[in-house]
């Protein structure tokens, strides 16, 4: 446990190594939150939930911080306004990695004088999926900030070459029965996964792949943003107004010309590649125009149990090789099904048990992984979920019929 406790936290260290402290100090949108906010937040968990209830004589690396760095545990206290964020100039991007360092020392000798406590080590596991889920938004929250710079800044300095096309989309069969959906029981799981559930799926089939950048360009260039039999009336409304007309990083150049701008700065659109960062609006629409649908949660996680579980690294690639791909490691998938407990579910008590369970309304649910997601942290019955005109996450679409 000490092992993997430094390797986590130096993680989230080394994805701020590349940037300066004006980049991480700006909130780009309430939806948003600054790197050093990232890096203070998920070092007040382990403050919070731990060396409080554990530590002896326990005493704050600083007493604001309890406030300051609170993300929406009601059970903990009061909380700074989330769309604030990036007016704290102070505490320093200095002082926040000391106090990480602080707490890092202070949670391995606590783990070293308590290795048997079993109650401590599910805590500690959570409190290390908690931050690995926070590596990926200091991704996504570093791209939205970067894209509104006119320069595009590049976060990797190695260049995004492009990818060979992928080869026809194939319908794979599912045959569906009486399924057992939710975690199985070996290894580490949020509460939302559980319990597992019998479902019964009727006989269906599931996209090989990934939708392409190229394919939903065709449905770009055919009207698919001018025809409102496509769309949910919410989507549609935004469509009308001016919100949705592409995918949320696409950019067409004065020559006409389709560009994205990646984590690798502004980009040709590469026709091979993913369509990512689109809504639910955009990928059920996408989907209707080509005669398909989105899946359900658990037609996604019963066909994903064929899949390999892959790694991607700042932008997903193209499809490659036969069969079931990019289940993993590209773009979280949208499904059709609605952000809702399991049969028989229940949070856990105390302000620990906020993680999850209160935010199972007005949102959907999406499967898989991302191309930031780290290693490790992906499963076939992981659920993330997003209102539906989310965007700013890598987000994109598979189909089903």
């Amino acid at each position: 446990m000490p092992h993997e406790f430094h390797t986590v936290r130096q993680r989230s260290l080394h994805l701020a190594e590349p940037l300066s402290s004006e980049d991480c100090c700006a909130q780009s949108m309430p939806d948003a939150s600054p790197i050093k906010w990232h890096l203070a937040h998920t070092t007040w968990f382990f403050e919070t939930f731990i060396l409080e209830a554990y530590e002896d004589n326990f005493a704050p690396f600083h007493p604001a911080f309890r406030v300051l760095f609170n993300s929406y545990y009601n059970g903990v206290g009061a909380k700074h306004p989330r769309a604030h964020r990036g007016l704290l100039t102070r505490p320093s991007l200095d002082e926040v990695r000391a106090y990480r360092r602080d707490v890092d020392a202070r949670m391995l000798r606590l783990l070293g004088a308590r290795a048997g406590d079993a109650r401590l080590a599910e805590l500690v596991e959570l409190g290390l999926q908690h931050e690995q889920q926070h590596q990926e938004l200091v991704l996504t929250d570093l791209k939205h900030l970067l894209a509104q710079n006119p320069l595009y800044p590049a976060y990797a300095a190695e260049p995004l070459g492009a990818e060979p096309a992928p080869g026809a989309l194939e319908w794979i069969p599912c045959a569906g029965g009486l399924a057992e959906i939710g975690f199985n029981g070996r290894g580490f799981c949020f509460d939302n996964e559980l319990p597992r559930h019998r479902a019964y799926l009727a006989p269906f089939e599931i996209a090989s792949r990934l939708v392409t950048n190229g394919e939903y360009l065709a449905f770009i260039e055919a009207g698919g943003y001018r025809d409102p039999a496509l769309w949910l009336a919410e989507g549609w409304d935004k469509v009308a107004s001016g919100e949705l007309a592409q995918p949320f990083y696409w950019r067409q150049l004065d020559d006409g010309s389709w560009h994205e701008f990646t984590l690798h700065g502004l980009l040709p659109l590469d026709p091979a590649r993913p369509v990512t960062h689109v809504s639910l609006y955009e990928a059920d629409a996408y989907a209707r125009w080509c005669g398909a649908r989105l899946p359900t949660e658990c037609e996604w996680e019963f066909a994903a149990r064929q899949a390999s579980i892959e790694v991607g690294r700042f932008h997903p690639g193209a499809a490659a090789g036969a069969g079931l791909t990019q289940m993993f490691g590209a773009v979280w998938q949208w499904t059709s099904s609605s952000y809702a407990p399991y049969p028989g579910y229940a949070p856990a008590p105390g302000a620990i048990g906020e993680y999850n369970g209160k935010f199972m309304v007005n949102q959907y649910v999406l499967r898989g992984s991302s191309c930031a997601t780290p290693s490790g942290h992906a499963r076939a019955s992981y659920r993330n979920f997003f209102p539906a005109g989310a965007r700013w996450q890598f987000t994109g679409i598979r189909l089903a019929r």
